[in-house]
């Protein structure tokens, strides 16, 4: 049905161990690549004894005062002075006080933030393997900017994830889909169809104070100009066939078809019932309130012949589209 279980990823081994020795990795993940090594079975155990000391502290010592509640180490959700975070509320601040002051005119303002911004980012604590490295480029010999490929260029190649709108909201499937668009990027509708009127320029009669008035995006959008589309250049095809219509793959320039996610390899998707609205539903061509399963495979694909069948078909439909497959690995 496409629901995902505990007992599907038992043994798997899709994924590869960081911080784990070959002692631990061969006792209890056999086969499990881990290149960089880290914690041994001493190692763990003094980590075990740490946290249950620090959880029961009047029973390793009967004359301390034992606590009254657990400590907070901030694994989940962000403490001060706890775990560190990639993202943190401080972090998050200074980046958005530098992309506000930047967008109202306070350049000096903006780049103050930033600043503070990338100073939080370049000496925080070893975090990701990158982190172990550095980039020696002071001796290298500076590249001509005529050599230098333009941004224009490089934005192309830019594309976001698969997302559908079920799964995030309207408004920030739109905007991915408008920002990719002014860069000349291309955005992924993901499963699920798309809103006929976001493949329709916004022209000055939609526009309000830079809003939308007339509902081909959503009115909570800001910041809106003339000429902004908010349909997505890849076109999914996944194996629900929710809202696959004609009009909705000539509406884009690359039609993709989804074997797949890198989330869940091997299994379907489901969308609750309680978050398919009259909008959703619509463009999904179903009702509101009924949840819907996207099956693992594609029930018209099981081999190559059906897999190239369902490619001329496309072809048929949008001749100009290029056609593109989405398989996981590990």
């Amino acid at each position: 049905m496409g629901i995902g279980t505990l007992s599907s990823y038992m043994g798997a081994q899709i994924f590869e161990a960081i911080g784990l020795s070959k002692e631990v990795v061969d006792t209890a993940f056999r086969g499990t690549p881990s290149r960089v090594g880290g914690l041994t079975m001493s190692e763990i155990a003094e980590e075990v004894n740490m946290f249950y000391s620090r959880a029961f502290p009047d029973v390793l010592n009967p004359e301390s005062e034992a606590r009254r509640r657990l400590e907070n180490y901030g694994y989940v959700k962000f403490v001060p002075r706890a775990e560190y975070h990639h993202n943190t509320p401080g972090l998050s601040k200074s980046l958005h006080k530098a992309v506000r002051a930047a967008s109202e005119g306070r350049y000096a303002e903006g780049v103050d933030h930033y600043k503070i911004f990338m100073d939080s980012i370049n000496v925080r604590p070893v975090t990701a393997l990158r982190d172990l490295l550095k980039v020696e480029a002071d001796s290298a010999a500076p590249i001509p900017l005529e050599e230098v490929e333009s941004a224009e260029s490089i934005m192309q190649r830019f594309c976001t994830g698969g997302m559908s709108l079920g799964a995030l909201s309207r408004e920030a499937h739109e905007t991915l889909a408008i920002a990719m668009n002014r860069i000349g990027g291309k955005s992924n509708s993901g499963e699920g169809g798309e809103d006929p009127n976001r493949w329709k320029a916004l022209a000055p009669e939609d526009l309000e104070d830079g809003k939308c008035v007339t509902g081909k995006v959503s009115p909570l959008l800001v910041n809106l100009k003339e000429g902004d589309r908010a349909a997505a250049a890849i076109k999914q095809v996944a194996s629900g066939r929710f809202g696959v219509t004609p009009q909705y793959l000539r509406s884009g320039e690359q039609l993709e078809i989804k074997i797949a996610q890198g989330a869940k390899p091997g299994e379907g998707g489901q969308l609750p019932g309680v978050k398919i609205d009259e909008y959703i539903a619509s463009l999904r061509n179903s009702r509101p309130g009924v949840t819907l399963i996207s099956p693992p495979p594609h029930h018209d694909i099981y081999s190559i012949e059906d897999l190239s069948q369902l490619i001329y078909d496309l072809k048929m439909v949008h001749p100009t589209a290029g056609v593109s497959v989405k398989l996981v690995s590990e």
